[in-house]
C-alpha cells in the first residue's frame, strides 16, 4: 500500500513538469483539426505519452473499419453514449492488445475507445448533416458504457494493487446520494489579456492555469468563465455499495463490505437504495478527507473507489446478470440467483416427484423436530403469492407476499427456522430485536452527505428485502418500532419525508417474525395481543400466527430428547444419505385432527431423500420468476365459503369482525401452495390445504385457558370469554369521570371500582389495566395513575 501511494505522490509531484512537455510538445502536421481537438480532449488531458496510445488507436480503428466493434448512431445522438460489447476484446485475436491494456491501465484504453469512437461518428455526422468542422469541433466528449466484462472481482480483492484497473463487481445499493452538477472542463479568461484557457479537471480536481498561454502575456490572474459553450458540466451522483454474503458461508458473523461508486452523465438516477446492482468501473484512489489523518497525513493515506462506466440492476436469469445496457429492460426483478443446465435439470427432476409438498416441508429446517404446519406457513411466505402489476398510476396496491408471525416459549426452535428462511429465501435479511435495532434501521436513513449539507438516503432492513424475505427476530422487543411496519407490511413501501426530501421507496419484503411472550411464558387465558402486548393494527397485517407451546407430553419429550442426542452425535440428518428413516413410530400430538398435519408427518420407516439447502433455494427462486397461478372456479368456491363461515361465526356484538383481509390472504396462501408445486392454476385441494392451515392457525388463537374454543374472542380483541365485564367497568368509568370533571384515575381507585361492581379477573387484576391500556382505553400517567380515553366499547 505504501508503495503504491508514494509512486501516486511521485506522479503528482511531476504533473505540472509533464503536462509543460505536452502542451509545448509540436503538433504532427499529419492530424487535422478535428484529430487534434479530439488529442486535447482525451489524450493530453490525461497526460499520455505517444508512445503509449498510437499503437492502441490503430488497433481500435482497424475494429471500427472492419465492423467488429458496432457503433449505434442513435444511442450516440440521443444520449451521447456508445454501449461496447467487452467480450469483443477476448474472443477477437485482434483486439488482444485492447484487453491486456484495460488489465493494466483501463483509463488508457477508455480514452482510446472514446478518441476512435468520437472520430467516426464525427466524420459521419459531419458528411450526413453537411456541417463544417467549427461546428463538430463542438461536440461534448462522449461516454463509453462497458458491458458484459467478466469475471466478477470480489469486494475482498480491492485494494491498493487494483488501482487503474477494470474490475466488475455485484453487490445492493444501501446508499444513493442527490444528483449534483460536476464541472470537467472549465474555461479561464485571462485578466490581462482576456484570452480564454481551456483547463480539463482530472477525477474532479479543480485545478487552476498557472499562467497565460498566450504569446507575450504570462499573467498569472484567471476569472473562470462558467458560461462559456468550453465549460463542460455533468451530472454526477455518489452511490454505496454493499457485498452480498448469501451465497458465502464464510462471510457469515462479519461486516459486510462497502464500496463507493461515482457515476455520471447518464449513469446518474439508474438505481435507488435496495437495488441489486452489477458495477463495472475504474478502481482509484482519491486522499481521505476528515477523520484523524485528515491534516497530519493527509498526503499519505488514500481512499479506494471505483468511477463507474457501467451500472444494471441484476437479473436471476438463466444467461445470467442484465447487464446488456438496454434503458428499457425490465428491472423489476431483483434476484441475484443465476440458473444453469444443471439447475434447471434439477429443477425438473424435483417437480416431479409424487408428494412434493411433503417432501419440501421436511426439507425445510430439518434440525427442528416437528411443528410441520409451522414449517408449512413459512414456506408459503418464502414462496409468495402473485404479484399483481402496480406500476401504472392510480393503480391500488394489492400485496402479494404473506407475512407469518411465529409466537412461543423459549427454546422451541423460533430462532432457527428464522434463519433458515433467511437462507434459502433468494433474497433475505435477518434482524434481531434485542440488537440495538431502530426504526430508521428498519426502514430508510437520511444522513448528510460529507462536505456538503445534502443528504442522501440510506436503506434499512426492509428496503433491502424488496421483493425477498425479511425475518426478525425477538419481535416483541422493539415495541417502538412496530408503528414503522405498518406501511410497508400493507401498501409494500415506505415514505419519507424529511430534510426537504419527500420520496417512496419499494418495500415488496415478506415479514416472518418470531416473538416471546411477555413473563416468559403464553398464558392461554389471554390473547395474542395481550401476552405480546402489541398493536392490534399491526398484528392483524399477518397472514398467520402460530403459537408453540412448551406442554409437557412424555411421549413427545422422549422423541424430543432422543432428536437432540443424534443430532448432536452426528447420526440426524444426514443429508448425504438417502436411506435415512425413521423407525420408531411417533404419536400425532401436534395434529389437533388437520389431515394437513397427517400428510405432511413423516410415516414410520419412510425413506425420504430430503433436498439440500442450496438447491432448495434455487428452486424457490425460480418458482418466483417463472410461476404467477391464478385461482381456478373450484378453489375460490372452497375460499369463499370458509371466508363466509368465518363472517358468520364471528358476527356478534362481542367479537372482532373477520374483514377482506382475511379473504385476501387465503388468496395469497392458495397462490403460494400452488406455486410450491410450479402449477399455473390453484386447484381445489390447494385451497383445501390452506384452510386447514388457517384453521391450524385460528385454533390456536381462539383456544381459551380451559382448552374450549371461544370464537368470541380474537388475537386483537380481550382474553376474558364475555366482554361484559370490560363495557360494564368502562362504563362505571365514564359515569365517574362526568360526575367529579376528572378523567385520572389511581389504580387503588380502579381496584375499588372493579369490586364495588362485583367484576372477577381470572388472570389478575394488574393484567386487566393492562390489557385495557394497550387497547387504548385507559391510559397510563405516571406509574399508578391511569387516564380514561373511551367511555365504553361498541
Amino acid at each position: 500500500m505504501s508503495t503504491q501511494v508514494n509512486q501516486t505522490q511521485n506522479n503528482e509531484d511531476n504533473i505540472s513538469k509533464k503536462r509543460k512537455i505536452i502542451v509545448n510538445r509540436p503538433k504532427v502536421s499529419k492530424l487535422s483539426n478535428l484529430e487534434v481537438k479530439l488529442h486535447q480532449m482525451y489524450i493530453q488531458s490525461e497526460l499520455f505519452e505517444p508512445n503509449e496510445y498510437e499503437p492502441h488507436l490503430k488497433t481500435i480503428e482497424t475494429l471500427i473499419a472492419e465492423k467488429l466493434l458496432i457503433i449505434d448512431d442513435n444511442e450516440l445522438e440521443n444520449y451521447n453514449t456508445c454501449t461496447v460489447d467487452f467480450t469483443l476484446f477476448v474472443t477477437v485475436e485482434k483486439a488482444r492488445s485492447i484487453l491486456l491494456i484495460f488489465q493494466q491501465r483501463a483509463k488508457l484504453g477508455l480514452a482510446c475507445l472514446k478518441y476512435q469512437i468520437h472520430k467516426f461518428y464525427a466524420e459521419m455526422y459531419q458528411a450526413e448533416k453537411e456541417l463544417n468542422i467549427a461546428d463538430i469541433e463542438e461536440l461534448k466528449p462522449i461516454d463509453v458504457r462497458l458491458v458484459k466484462h467478466k469475471p466478477f472481482c470480489s469486494f475482498s480483492e480491492i485494494k491498493s494493487s487494483f488501482i487503474h484497473r477494470l474490475v466488475t463487481i455485484k453487490g445492493t445499493v444501501i446508499r444513493a446520494s442527490s444528483i449534483k452538477p460536476l464541472v470537467i472542463q472549465m474555461a479561464f479568461d485571462c485578466g490581462k489579456c482576456k484570452g480564454t484557457q481551456v483547463v480539463h479537471f482530472l477525477d474532479g480536481k479543480y485545478n487552476y492555469p498557472t499562467k497565460c498561454a498566450t504569446k507575450g502575456c504570462g499573467a498569472k490572474s484567471f476569472e473562470p468563465n462558467r458560461t462559456s459553450y468550453q465549460t463542460i458540466t455533468v451530472d454526477s451522483q455518489s452511490l454505496k455499495i454493499q457485498e452480498n454474503t448469501n451465497d458465502n458461508s464464510n462471510d457469515l458473523g462479519r461486516v459486510p463490505r462497502t464500496v463507493d461508486c461515482e457515476v455520471s452523465n447518464s449513469l446518474v438516477d439508474r438505481v435507488t437504495p435496495g437495488d441489486m446492482v452489477v458495477c463495472t468501473g475504474l478502481v482509484k484512489a482519491n486522499q481521505a478527507s476528515g477523520g484523524k489523518f485528515a491534516q497530519k497525513s493527509a498526503n499519505t493515506i488514500y481512499t479506494v473507489y471505483l468511477d463507474l462506466v457501467n451500472i444494471s440492476k441484476a437479473s436471476g436469469s438463466k444467461e445470467g446478470d442484465d447487464d446488456s445496457g438496454n434503458r428499457d429492460a425490465d428491472q423489476n426483478s431483483k434476484e441475484s440467483i443465476k440458473f444453469s443446465d444443471k439447475d434447471l435439470k434439477f429443477v425438473n427432476a424435483l417437480y416431479s416427484e409424487p408428494n412434493l409438498f411433503k417432501l419440501i416441508v421436511n426439507s425445510f429446517c430439518p434440525k427442528i423436530f416437528g411443528h410441520e404446519l409451522v414449517k408449512a406457513g413459512v414456506l408459503l411466505s418464502l414462496f409468495g403469492g402473485r404479484r399483481r402489476n402496480t406500476l401504472k398510476r392510480g393503480d391500488i396496491s394489492i400485496r402479494g407476499d404473506s407475512h407469518v408471525l411465529i409466537v412461543g416459549d423459549p427454546g422451541l426452535g423460533k430462532s432457527q427456522i428464522l434463519m433458515a428462511a433467511k437462507n434459502l429465501a433468494p433474497r433475505g435479511v435477518y434482524v434481531c430485536g434485542t440488537s440495538g435495532v431502530s426504526s430508521s434501521g428498519l426502514t430508510v436513513t437520511l444522513s448528510k452527505e460529507a462536505g456538503s449539507n445534502d443528504f442522501a438516503l440510506e436503506a434499512g432492513a426492509l428496503v433491502l428485502g424488496d421483493q425477498g424475505t425479511c425475518c426478525i427476530d425477538e419481535f416483541d422487543k422493539m415495541t417502538h418500532e412496530h408503528s414503522s411496519l405498518l406501511e410497508a407490511m400493507e401498501q409494500q413501501s415506505i415514505s419519507i419525508a424529511k430534510g426537504g426530501i419527500v420520496c417512496t421507496l419499494p418495500a415488496r419484503t415478506s415479514i416472518v417474525a418470531a416473538a416471546n411472550p411477555t413473563g416468559g411464558h403464553y398464558n392461554k387465558a389471554k390473547t395474542v395481543s395481550e401476552n405480546l402486548k402489541m398493536n392490534s393494527a399491526l398484528l392483524s397485517r399477518f397472514d398467520l400466527v402460530f403459537i408453540l407451546l412448551d406442554k409437557p407430553n412424555q411421549v413427545r419429550d422422549h422423541y424430543l430428547s432422543k432428536h437432540i442426542m443424534q443430532m448432536h452425535s452426528g447420526r440426524a440428518f444426514d443429508q448425504s444419505d438417502p436411506n435415512r428413516t425413521i423407525n420408531e413410530e411417533v404419536p400425532e400430538f401436534e395434529s389437533n385432527g388437520s389431515d394437513l398435519y397427517l400428510r405432511l408427518h413423516r410415516k414410520p420407516g419412510e425413506k425420504m431423500d430430503l433436498v439440500p439447502g442450496q438447491m432448495l433455494r434455487k428452486y424457490i427462486a425460480y418458482a418466483k420468476a417463472h410461476c404467477h397461478p391464478y385461482l381456478s372456479p373450484k378453489a375460490g368456491i372452497v375460499l369463499k365459503e370458509f371466508y363466509l363461515e368465518l363472517r358468520k361465526k364471528h358476527q356478534s356484538i362481542d367479537s372482532t369482525p373477520i374483514t377482506t383481509r382475511q379473504l385476501e390472504s387465503l388468496i395469497r396462501l392458495a397462490e403460494a401452495r400452488a406455486k410450491m408445486e410450479l402449477r399455473e392454476t390453484v386447484t381445489e385441494a390447494d385451497a383445501q390445504d390452506v384452510v386447514e392451515l388457517l384453521k391450524h392457525s385460528l385454533f390456536d388463537t381462539y383456544e381459551d385457558e380451559v382448552g374450549n374454543l371461544d370464537f368470541s374472542r380474537s388475537q386483537n380483541g380481550t382474553g376474558m370469554s364475555k366482554r361484559e365485564t370490560v363495557k360494564r367497568f368502562l362504563h362505571k368509568l365514564n359515569d365517574l369521570a362526568d360526575e367529579y370533571q376528572n378523567k385520572v384515575f389511581s389504580l387503588e381507585k380502579l381496584k375499588k371500582i372493579a369490586e364495588d361492581l362485583n367484576l372477577k379477573f381470572p388472570t389478575g387484576f394488574r393484567d386487566f389495566v393492562e390489557g385495557l391500556n394497550n387497547q387504548g382505553y385507559l391510559l397510563k400517567k405516571g406509574t399508578k395513575s391511569y387516564e380514561l380515553s373511551f367511555g365504553s366499547v361498541e
